[in-house]
């Protein structure tokens, strides 16, 4: 399984979640954007919400400020990812642990230098 969601995927080609899925379809990966306003990205039909996910996934990673990412945090425990990567600007303790007490590991670091360095 090397599903990888991208909440907060943006069809803007200057915004880190959109080299984040370019990066990681480079790498080989099944990306699913999820995207409130986007059809396609890059070629790949976003999602709209998480709920909208019918396969596993692997990890999520995630490109959305934390106040927004609570209005998700209960779709993304049912999704059951085997971990989530908080970027930059997105961290937040709480709900980070709200995560981990469901057995989801939790990551603080950057998708795009982790795939640069074959970390991810």
């Amino acid at each position: 399984m090397n599903a990888v969601a991208i909440l907060g995927a943006s069809p803007k080609p200057h915004r880190y979640a959109h080299r984040a899925q370019l990066k990681l379809q480079q790498h080989g990966y099944d990306v699913i954007p999820v995207a409130r306003k986007a059809g396609d990205i890059n070629g790949v039909a976003c999602v709209h919400s998480l709920a909208g996910i019918d396969q596993p996934v692997d990890t999520v990673t995630l490109y959305v400020n934390p106040s927004i990412l609570a209005e998700h945090l209960h779709e993304l425990i049912q999704l059951k990812p085997r971990r989530v990567i908080f970027n930059p600007g997105t961290e937040s303790d709480e709900l980070a642990r709200k995560l981990a007490d469901n057995g989801i590991e939790v990551i603080e670091a950057c998708t795009l230098i982790m795939l640069d360095n074959n970390q991810f």
